[in-house]
């Protein structure tokens, strides 16, 4: 049975309220003001709150608010109750995080409806939610484990047949054994760097003054960067004479190791999900909107569910395409030209292709050097 709290400075208010939804099923409590409601909510954890505005010692704006503010009880849907409800009220309501307004008087079947709005709102909420984790349970049940063992397990048994037998081995078999523990530990280093630069970059959400300091950096010497950084990807992925840079000298407000990651991270998906043979393009300019990074592929490419799904440790197809790592790099991607006061802005097309740009605000001084 749902738990909803009535708060209100009139007795009989509540009391009618309280008769209306206990016959409807309810369970139904009660406070005569906002510091009591405010505690029964901490406590009792109702499923909807019915709160009065013009209350003695604690207004409904004020209880509304300290409820927003205290996480257990943050997302519990609050309806106001007044008398009135003029627009200026119903906004700053709103701001406060409001789920609606219910207008007095009003009538049993009003209390009713609006009651059972909340409650089925805040069920497909939650229901969403659910689908999102179960999603994310999925995805992670079938990286993680994929992405630890498949490099760990080419480390350990080449490393094995070096150790064991080592005297029996040709020099070439030697060389191609050696070859393959070299790329499963970048492959591992990779997944380490990209867990702990997501989890940095969501730490600095909460710090303003690191944001600041990291938008202070600069790469002067930004086409250098990217090309080098775009090359050495395209030639591991056997894709160097795929690539195709078309690049101006301007100085990127963002740290070089930051940059680097970016063309890492695109280069990187654009070779992965695109054939060999098909063009791979890197350009890097300014044009009236800023500083502009833009990967674009003619490859897979990803319908408008997908990309609205991108986000950590999400992968698409995984059960039917074979992929790398942990889906982090597209959210890399975007936090990090988030926190860096720009955007990122992806558009695809299933089986034409994806074209990914990064933009930073305002323009810088061009590179001077090569």
């Amino acid at each position: 049975m749902k738990k909803i709290l009535v708060i209100d400075d009139e007795p009989g208010l509540r009391e009618m309220v309280n008769a209306v939804l206990t016959r409807r099923g309810y369970v139904v409590i009660e406070a005569p003001d906002g510091r009591e409601g405010v505690e029964l909510a901490r406590q009792q954890h109702p499923d909807l709150i019915l709160c009065d505005i013009n209350m003695q010692h604690m207004n409904g704006y004020l209880t509304l608010a300290a409820l927003r503010d205290d996480p257990a009880t943050a997302a519990i849907p609050f309806i106001l109750m007044t008398g009135y409800a003029d627009p200026a009220g119903m906004r700053h309501g709103m701001e406060l995080g409001a789920d609606d307004y219910l207008p007095k008087p009003f009538t049993p079947e009003q209390l009713h409806a609006a009651v059972e709005a909340r409650l089925r709102k805040a069920q497909q909420i939650r229901e969403a939610a659910e689908r999102k984790l179960a999603d994310l349970r999925d995805s992670i049940s079938l990286a993680l484990p994929h992405e630890l063992r498949t490099p760990l397990n080419g480390i350990l048994a080449y490393a094995e047949l070096l150790a064991t037998d080592a005297a029996s081995l040709q020099p070439e078999e030697v060389a191609e054994m050696g070859q393959v523990i070299l790329e499963s530990g970048r492959r591992l280093v990779r997944l380490v760097e990209n867990f702990l630069i997501y989890a940095q970059l969501e730490l600095l959400g909460t710090d303003p003054a690191r944001i600041q300091a990291l938008r202070e950096k600069r790469t002067p010497h930004a086409r250098d960067v990217v090309e080098a950084r775009a090359r050495e990807v395209a030639a591991q992925a056997g894709r160097g004479s795929d690539l195709q840079l078309q690049l101006e000298s301007v100085t990127v407000p963002m740290a070089e190791e930051y940059l680097a990651r970016l063309v890492e991270e695109l280069t990187g998906n654009a070779v992965k999900f695109s054939t060999g043979g098909t063009p791979v393009v890197v350009q890097l300019g300014r044009d009236s909107q800023g500083i502009f990074l833009r990967v674009r592929d003619r490859g897979c490419g990803m319908s408008p569910e997908q990309i609205s799904r991108i986000g950590a440790y999400v992968q698409f197809n995984r059960k039917v395409r074979e992929q790398q790592g942990l889906g982090l790099g597209l959210t890399i991607c975007r936090r990090l030209a988030e926190v860096h006061g720009g955007g990122l802005l992806l558009e695809s097309r299933p089986g034409e292709g994806t074209e990914v740009t990064v933009r930073w605000p305002g323009s810088e001084t061009t590179d001077n050097g090569n």
